[in-house]
């Protein structure tokens, strides 16, 4: 007989009392059971059989399956295992859980069909929950399914205990703490075992054949991903942090999972081994497995129609739309997927954006924005990059496989088309065009165009200085931060000038500088790693750097002049002198922190000696550094700024304390000039 007639003649007579009647139906519908193959039909009639049963006193069932245990008991020998013995232990479960948990058996039925709205065949269905497990805090009503076994419950707060043992390899165990949660037409909501949600899952980041693995965990920072990414030539500092990693890992882990308050979960497919924070909307997902989704009240989480995820941590403030699919991926605070993009082994880190492309073994840091359908990003490191239409990378030579990566450092953008073999790397606020296969390094000239013509890699320093999209950028960064969340994960800092870049420039002015001396002033062309630089292009990158450079001590030397309390040359000189412990020598950007490397370096120690010892210590370390950034950065231009001028601030005159301020309003109408 079919599974869905069985279910209907059940419900039909769900009301019966007289026990023999009952007996021979039921008995008839069990032997029935015993000749399917179908697990899943089998089940969905036992369902139906327990609606039937709880219109009989429990004793009655008690005999009732008693007298069909031997029926049942002689197919256990058959080779899809002990599921009928199961089957018998299951229904015996359900009537006791029911009682225990306050039902009344007779009628038990109606208040339940009140409580939950779930059809099956168009059929009202009363489903069960299973598993150590809290359902609900107060009054309102909470429903969990995992597709037939729903425990729906009016009265809140009612612990269920260890119901019955785990039964049929995979049963359902849950936590649910929520006020307000609703939970609809969903397949499986299920916890197998012992799980860590996904924290403490390697992601294979940059190197498809690995070698820079991360280990995601929900503290995971873009800086922590930074340093376990790039610092492999450190072990014993990544050993550290992996362990640190390990016990957060060890302290999440549980065989119950946990829904959050408020919470909706409608139409959905597959939800196996996940945390729900609170105030999450899950709508339309296909699979969900394996993962960690951190909502909560402030910043909720929002996952849509067809997503398939798997082996996931998905950060608060996020949306997953319009059939992404993902692996491997830790997306970070206010990030955004959707219309069908699909990303493996990925970090994305706070305000990213993926739409319709592709990403493989990226580290995707604060702001990586991209698109459009052909573009794919792979095996390289990127933050603030707005990718074009049909950007491009390749990662291997077709010799040694996927081993090679690149960088594009914060700021850079891709043209259309443009395409990179790495490993390449690019320097900060770039504008890549064309198609780029010398495997240059730009990354001491910062602000230039790349750009390709007649299969040759043509340089232009500095000549992004110019460009009103750069200004532009530099200004929405911050005003797009849509992270509510008050815990912010990543340290970012949006400055388009700071140490970094203008030490950059710094060298990328003594490389030009010696490109002429070596080749000769009338040189036509400059070569420069795998590339050229016109003459014309070395001459107005000396321009845009002085420019560039200028403003910056300018803004730096104004902005002490102007929050210093002096009456006097002397209590001014006096203010000028640095009162920070580290900005000194060069400047790293982590990720979206720039800061002084001695700073870092020193952290790093400090781990490796065992002086920070878990994960939320490391975060507020660097979080302390990036809140001493303009301290930092005036230790840093003080001494820069009397070795491109030539004299201390300390015994400056007020004569060339003026002369600064006269390069830096020029420099700023030049630049200006330039945009306009």
């Amino acid at each position: 007989m079919p599974d869905h007639v069985l279910a209907m003649i059940l419900f039909a007579v769900k009301t019966w009392v007289d026990l023999p009647h009952a007996k021979a139906f039921v008995g008839s519908v069990l032997k029935s059971i015993t000749t399917t193959s179908n697990k899943l039909i089998s089940f969905v009639t036992v369902r139906f059989i327990v609606i039937l049963l709880y219109s009989v006193s429990f004793e009655s069932v008690v005999l009732l399956l008693s007298d069909l245990r031997e029926q049942i008991s002689i197919n256990g020998n058959r080779s899809d295992g002990k599921i009928f013995p199961d089957l018998l232990k299951l229904l015996v479960g359900h009537i006791h859980l029911l009682r225990n948990f306050g039902i009344p058996l007779a009628g038990g039925v109606v208040e339940i069909f009140q409580i939950i709205d779930v059809t099956v065949f168009g059929i009202g269905e009363i489903k069960v929950f299973a598993g150590n497990a809290v359902l609900g805090q107060d009054q309102d009503a909470v429903c969990v399914s995992n597709g037939g076994q729903t425990m729906c419950n009016g009265k809140g707060g009612a612990p269920l205990g260890q119901a019955f043992e785990r039964l049929l390899y995979q049963m359902l165990a849950f936590v649910v703490e929520c006020t307000g949660c609703f939970i609809e037409n969903v397949d499986l909501i299920m916890t197998d075992g012992i799980s860590s949600f996904v924290n403490g899952v390697e992601v294979a980041v940059m190197s498809e054949a690995g070698g820079r693995e991360v280990a995601i965990f929900d503290r995971l920072t873009a800086q922590m991903a930074y340093v376990l990414a790039l610092y492999r030539h450190r072990p014993k500092l990544i050993a550290s942090i992996k362990e640190m990693i390990g016990r957060y890992v060890q302290s999440v882990s549980s065989e119950t999972g946990f829904i959050g308050s408020d919470v909706t979960i409608v139409d959905t497919g597959y939800i196996k081994n996940v945390r729900i924070g609170d105030c999450c909307q899950i709508e339309g997902a296909s699979r969900l497995k394996n993962g960690s989704i951190n909502s909560n009240r402030k910043a909720p989480v929002h996952i849509g129609v067809g997503v398939v995820g798997d082996d996931f941590i998905i950060s608060s403030g996020s949306s997953v739309e319009d059939g992404v699919t993902f692996s491997r991926c830790f997306i970070g605070q206010a990030c955004h997927l959707g219309r069908n993009y699909s990303a493996t082994d990925s970090l994305f880190f706070s305000n990213c954006r993926g739409e319709n492309g592709e990403a493989c073994s990226i580290f995707a840091g604060p702001y990586t924005v991209t698109h459009h359908k052909s573009t794919l990003l792979i095996a390289g490191m990127f933050s603030f990059l707005n990718a074009g239409s049909g950007s491009n990378q390749s990662n291997h030579m077709y010799k040694l496989g996927p081993v090679h990566q690149g960088i594009m450092e914060r700021g850079a953008k891709t043209a259309s088309d443009s395409y990179i073999l790495w490993p390449a790397k690019v320097g900060a606020f770039s504008l890549v065009m064309g198609r780029h296969v010398s495997h240059q390094d730009t990354s001491d000239l910062p602000f230039s165009y790349l750009i390709e013509q007649q299969n040759t890699s043509f340089i232009m320093p500095g000549a992004n200085l110019k460009s009103v999209g750069t200004i532009r950028d530099a200004k929405k960064w911050p005003q797009r931060d849509r992270r509510e969340d008050p815990d912010k994960l990543d340290s970012i800092n949006y400055n388009l000038l700071s140490p970094y870049t203008i030490h950059k420039m710094l060298k990328g002015m003594s490389v030009l500088k010696e490109l002429q001396r070596v080749s000769g002033e009338t040189s036509d062309t400059y070569s420069y790693q795998s590339g050229k630089i016109k003459s014309s292009s070395l001459v107005n990158g000396l321009k845009y750097y002085g420019y560039a450079i200028d403003k910056f001590f300018g803004n730096s030397l104004i902005t002490r002049l102007m929050s210093a309390d002096c009456s006097t040359l002397d209590e001014l000189r006096e203010a000028f002198v640095p009162k920070s412990a580290y900005g000194d020598g060069d400047w790293v950007d982590i990720a979206g922190m720039i800061a002084p490397k001695k700073a870092v370096t020193d952290l790093l120690d400090a781990v490796e000696r065992g002086d920070v010892r878990d994960v939320d210590s490391l975060n507020k370390c660097f979080a302390d550094i990036h809140s001493e950034y303009y301290r930092y950065e005036w230790r840093w231009a003080c001494k820069a700024m009397e070795e491109y001028y030539g004299f201390t601030l300390a015994s400056a005159s007020a004569e060339e304390l003026s002369d600064l301020v006269r390069r830096w309003r020029k420099s700023v109408v030049s630049l200006d000039n330039l945009l306009y």
